[in-house]
């Protein structure tokens, strides 16, 4: 999934993608790493370090004038990426453009951050390298670019960071500091062994860098401590200290161990560009400095998330609502008939629901599972009957009529369920046909005998037998039953403190059919949800297969 509309607002590259097409037709050592797709769509192949190259030097000389060179076998940039780190420093700063002075701790051959920041906005920078190769071209493109006024490449040893950088420099105060640190400890994690979560795709782009780039003693996380040390001791020398995280768990850490050294000041950020995520950490020892705020933790929820849904047929509909009068529904449109049924079954499954007002055309439900009642319904059935066999038998006639034909109903309702599509039919019932007057007698007591049971079902689902002072065992009273049950549930969903999860239940038009729609806003588990709407889905077609 792209996350360019999660870039920096101000990012270039944020709504207008680079026009692989245009470029090509403009500058032809690009050109030859563009293919066209089946699609017809001009592509790159980002799993070659010289296609890489060509895009990154390609974007800088046309969207910023740059000309730069670098070598195969050290870090290539991505700029889109570079220029978010960029903006965010601006955001630390202020944002302002007046002359700012800036350190880039491990430019690399292509001091590109150096290059972007005085280009843009004028901003001196200091530019520190350890590997030859890096400070020989660094220095190459800066003078190229004749902006040599304002960024300094200097040569510093090796493990060197900000102390031994600044040390000769015991005046000026910087502004800000920025790091891209080597993200692995060892070669295993920079090949993506136990480094990598298993689930995840292999990257989509090369690697290209040098030990020096890519690699360091403790991976990121030892190394941005490092910088933090230095920090410690040079506070007020630096504004801001900022440093880009290649791995989201690094930073929980960091946060700890400046919260534990009691720096006043710190922030973070994300940075997004194709599929690929950066984060980056900033502190400050300056009470005056504007502390930009984190990413909302709503960002993730703000974005676009596809409710759970199922649609309904117009042939379906008419169906549904012949089959909602028998409920006492009032209403004449169709979506009222579809939601009358879902209340009725989500009453059985006592699923604490209640309606919402809406707009017209549309039935809204707010819903409250506390429990899971959904699964195994055939299973709970089939006890229900096995532990009603098993209760003696009452002498009164009243009881024998109505245990009989409830279990020559639920037998029938069990072969429903065991395939949607199969009729039931007077043959499921016995192998002779019955008497109207018989049929009639037996659906009057299967009804009386399932609303006994519904009523005395406890909160397990299991059949309360209870004896008589006259020492016959009988069923409970359903009037006690029916009280029990009303006290322990609560009347509303919102009254409920401990639920697997809540969602919003819609039922709208779609030209001439029904979208059943259900949006997810709190709980447990996401595939509880899931399952329900696949049982309410089921529900629906199987009451029109009945009808």
């Amino acid at each position: 999934m792209s996350l360019n509309k999660s870039m920096h607002p101000r990012n270039r590259y944020k709504d207008k993608a680079p026009d692989f097409a245009y470029l090509a037709s403009k500058y032809p050592e690009f050109q030859e790493h563009v293919h066209t797709n089946l699609s017809g769509r001009a592509v790159v192949n980002f799993k070659e370090p010289e296609a890489v190259r060509a895009l990154t030097c390609t974007l800088l000389k046309e969207d910023f004038g740059l000309s730069i060179e670098i070598p195969l076998e050290r870090l290539i940039p991505t700029v889109p990426l570079r220029l978010n780190y960029i903006h965010w420093v601006e955001d630390l700063i202020d944002g302002q453009k007046q002359p700012r002075r800036g350190i880039d701790i491990g430019t690399g051959a292509s001091c590109i951050y150096p290059l972007l920041g005085a280009s843009m906005n004028g901003w001196y920078f200091l530019a520190t390298e350890v590997d030859d190769i890096c400070f020989d071209y660094a220095t190459r493109n800066v003078e190229q670019n004749h902006l040599s006024d304002l960024v300094k490449v200097v040569k510093v040893p090796q493990k060197t960071l900000l102390m031994d950088a600044l040390k000769e420099e015991t005046e000026i105060v910087y502004d800000f500091c920025m790091c891209n640190p080597p993200f692995f400890a060892n070669q295993l994690e920079a090949k993506g062994v136990n480094s990598r979560n298993a689930r995840r795709p292999p990257p989509s782009s090369v690697n290209t860098g040098g030990v020096t780039e890519i690699m360091a003693e403790g991976g990121e996380l030892e190394f941005v401590k490092r910088i933090i040390h230095d920090s410690l001791q040079l506070k007020k020398r630096l504004r801001w200290y900022s440093c880009m995280l290649g791995k989201k768990c690094s930073l929980a850490p960091l946060k700890e161990e400046l919260r534990k050294q009691g720096v006043p000041k710190m922030t973070h950020t994300e940075f997004c560009q194709g599929r690929t995520m950066r984060w980056a950490l900033a502190w400050s020892f300056y009470d005056d400095v504007l502390v930009p705020s984190p990413p909302s933790k709503k960002r993730k929820l703000d974005r676009v998330r596809k409710p759970l849904s199922f649609t309904l047929p117009h042939v379906a509909l008419r169906e549904l609502q012949m089959k909602s009068r028998g409920l006492d529904c009032t209403g004449r449109h169709p979506l009222e008939a579809i939601t009358t049924l879902m209340e009725k079954a989500l009453t059985e499954l006592r699923v604490l629901h209640k309606r919402v007002p809406c707009r017209e055309q549309e039935q809204r439900l707010l819903l409250t599972a506390v429990e899971n009642t959904w699964i195994h319904g055939r299973q709970k059935r089939r006890e229900q009957m096995r532990q009603l066999r098993e209760l003696p038998r009452a002498h009164h006639s009243t009881a024998a009529a109505a245990t009989t034909p409830s279990l020559a109903q639920n037998s029938q309702e069990d072969a429903t369920h065991e395939s949607a599509d199969q009729q039931v039919t007077a043959e499921s019932i016995g192998n002779s046909a019955p008497s109207v007057e018989s049929m009639k007698a037996t659906k009057a007591a299967g009804e009386m005998n399932q609303e006994l049971l519904e009523k005395v079902a406890g909160e397990d689902g299991e059949i309360m037998p209870e004896c008589s002072s006259a020492g016959t065992c009988g069923l409970k009273d359903a009037t006690s039953a029916t009280s029990e049950m009303s006290s322990k549930q609560p009347a509303s969903p919102g009254s409920v403190e401990h639920f697997l999860f809540k969602c919003m239940l819609n039922v709208l038009q779609e030209e001439g059919d029904a979208m059943i729609e259900m949006h997810w806003v709190e709980g447990q588990n996401k595939d509880l949800m899931n399952q329900l709407c696949t049982y309410l889905r089921n529900t629906l077609l199987k009451a029109v297969a009945k009808s």
